[in-house]
């Protein structure tokens, strides 16, 4: 499954997916969300499971807002609608594969 681009036009239908899914937080400009971005479309590739999505959020300020992000990458993991973890910074594949299985 490829990765899917999150904006508030989409978010609600992404948001209520019967699937686990994993947001993750970025801008074209950030160093630390290069290097999480193609970890992250490696797990969407390898994991049908799970639905994934990116969100720019210098594109999609309000849903940014929405989340509480302060800092980026930002990656969120929604279950039946609501966030039920999330973490900030680069992370390796096995950290955040273990957000998604928690």
């Amino acid at each position: 499954m490829s990765v899917v681009n999150v904006t508030k036009e989409n978010f609600n239908e992404i948001k209520n997916s019967d699937k686990t899914v994993l947001l993750d937080f970025y801008a074209d400009w950030c160093g630390p969300c290069r290097m999480v971005s193609p970890i992250v479309d490696e797990i969407a590739e390898e994991n049908p499971q799970y639905l994934v999505g990116k969100i720019n959020v210098d594109e999609q300020p309000e849903l940014a807002q929405a989340f509480g992000v302060s800092s980026i990458p930002m990656l969120a993991v929604l279950k039946d609608g609501k966030m039920v973890n999330q973490s900030v910074g680069a992370r390796p594949k096995p950290q955040i594969l273990a957000m998604l299985e928690d």
